[in-house]
This record gives C-alpha cells, structure tokens and sequence, in this order.
C-alpha cells in the first residue's frame, strides 16, 4: 500500500494543499525561489564590500546571515531536485 503512494509524485485525492506541504512546492517554484536565494547571496557580499569592518559584530552578523539564508534556501531547492528525480517522497 505504501508503495503505491510513492509511485505517483501526486496521489489521487491529494488537495493543493497536501501536496504543496510534501515539498511540492520546492519543486514547482524553483526558479523564484533560486531568485531568492540568488538575491541573499549578492546582498551578504554587498554588504562585505559596502560596509566598513569598524561597524562591529553587526556587520559580521548581517554578512553571515545573509550568506547563510542564500546557501540554505538553494541547498534545499537542490536537495528537493534530486529527491523529485529519485521519485522519493518527503
């Protein structure tokens, strides 16, 4: 019975809903969120170059987490990728 649930990426009955929660839509909005990702990445080196390193822990802090929410949101839209082309389900 399981099986069959993971055959199909989307099983019959399944709302927008359930399916958007299973990861669904890490799959199909890839290209905004890639954008999003793309989008904090430039910010954190901006705010690298931009900013002086007299500004203290905030600087540091603004840098890294703007890098770290780019790697993470693109870390996840590709780990999504490769377990939608494997067929697994979330």
């Amino acid at each position: 019975m399981a099986d069959a649930e993971r055959d199909h990426p989307r099983p019959h009955g399944a709302t927008r809903m359930q399916h958007l929660w299973r990861g669904g839509a890490l799959v199909t909005h890839q290209i905004p969120l890639a954008v999003v990702g793309l989008a904090c990445l430039a910010v954190g080196i901006v705010v690298a170059v931009a900013v002086p390193e007299s500004d203290g822990p905030a600087w540091a802090m603004a840098v890294a987490g703007s890098l770290a929410a780019g790697v993470l949101l693109l870390g996840r839209i590709a780990f999504a990728v490769v377990r939608y082309r494997r067929g697994a389900t979330l």
